[in-house]
């Protein structure tokens, strides 16, 4: 999220104010309106963006940045057994009092994402990291733990992956257990993928270019043993269009095949920008599309967009729809 634009007018006339749509706040969510205010058991909006979801024993947690109207607040979390309905679980990793802490207050935490190591028995969380008081300068990545998957987590460190910066991330676990980061480098100008050591709290030198383009936020997902990767363009808070990779090894090499959005301002990611695709359990070949539609103007008022990913001759594409649910996997 590098020094996005993103015009306020362009939110309020597609999606309505918080104020309006407060109003009319549903009491049980049934289906998936992208774009539109979404609230929690609490009746609160979810504050939960740059996110990413972790399946673990029957329930869904969403990780996402909690933010003020500009502020980085930390990572809050929730959980959901039907991914339509939240209960805010509470501030996941929390800014630190302590003014001389990387994550102290006036920095950054960007991107959450939690993986569950097996080995350890640990949940850990990978973000991009921006040290207090010096913009985008550090480029860092940063990791926390718990042994509770909703935390509190404690952060441990933060480096710069074989020396690159990291900023954009995204986290993966392959089929066989291993865990890798993919994200961007060389002020964004490069996305690089490096595999994660066994306890996932540190790179290791597997560490490889994927391709220079000026991309950012890296989603990934593996469907009949490819893996699919869509990123968006670096154009400040502008929304932009999308980017679709493919390749046989996470390693690559990835070839590009072009825009898979489909629909109304597909050309610009339906006036969004991609964050994670999340597998829903129990549906065959059945993927959602996470985005955000970012709003400089109120960071916390920022909306969500999920949409299902159907495939055509083997390819992903997303397609805009107002409203849909898990029924469109029939399996």
């Amino acid at each position: 999220m590098f020094l996005r634009f993103l015009t306020v007018v362009s939110v309020f006339c597609l999606t309505g104010s918080l104020a309006t749509q407060a109003q009319n706040k549903p009491q049980h969510q049934t289906e998936f309106k992208p774009g539109a205010v979404w609230y929690d058991d609490k009746d609160e909006v979810i504050n939960a963006h740059g996110g990413g979801l972790l399946y673990d024993k029957g329930t869904y947690y969403w990780f996402g940045e909690r933010r003020g109207k500009s502020a980085s607040e930390g990572v809050n979390v929730y959980s959901s057994k039907d991914l339509y309905n939240w209960k805010m679980e509470g501030l996941a990793l929390a800014k630190s009092t302590d003014t001389t802490s990387e994550i102290a207050t006036h920095g950054l935490m960007e991107r959450p994402k939690v993986i569950y190591n097996p080995r350890t028995k640990q949940y850990v969380m990978w973000f991009h990291l921006e040290l207090p008081g010096q913009g985008y300068k550090a480029a860092r990545a940063g990791v926390a733990v718990s042994k509770n998957v909703t935390g509190p987590y404690a952060y441990v460190k933060s480096f710069r992956p074989n020396g690159h910066m990291s900023r954009d991330m995204t986290l993966y676990v392959d089929d066989d257990g291993s865990a890798y980061e993919i994200y961007a480098a060389r002020e964004n100008y490069d996305l690089r993928i490096v595999k994660l050591t066994d306890d996932y709290l540190s790179a290791t030198t597997q560490d490889t270019l994927l391709f220079s383009n000026h991309r950012e936020a890296p989603a990934v997902f593996k469907k009949d043993g490819k893996y699919f990767l869509i990123t968006s363009g670096c154009t400040g808070w502008a929304a932009n269009r999308a980017s679709l990779h493919v390749a046989n090894s996470l390693f690559g090499p990835w070839q590009p095949v072009g825009d898979p959005m489909k629909g109304p301002m597909a050309d610009i990611t339906f006036d969004g920008q991609s964050t994670y695709i999340q597998p829903v359990q129990g549906k065959k070949n059945a993927f959602i599309f996470i985005a955000d539609r970012w709003n400089p103007k109120d960071l916390k008022d920022s909306r969500y967009l999920w949409l299902p990913i159907s495939f055509i001759a083997n390819q992903p594409v997303v397609q805009w729809t107002d409203a849909w649910t898990l029924d469109t996997w029939k399996n």
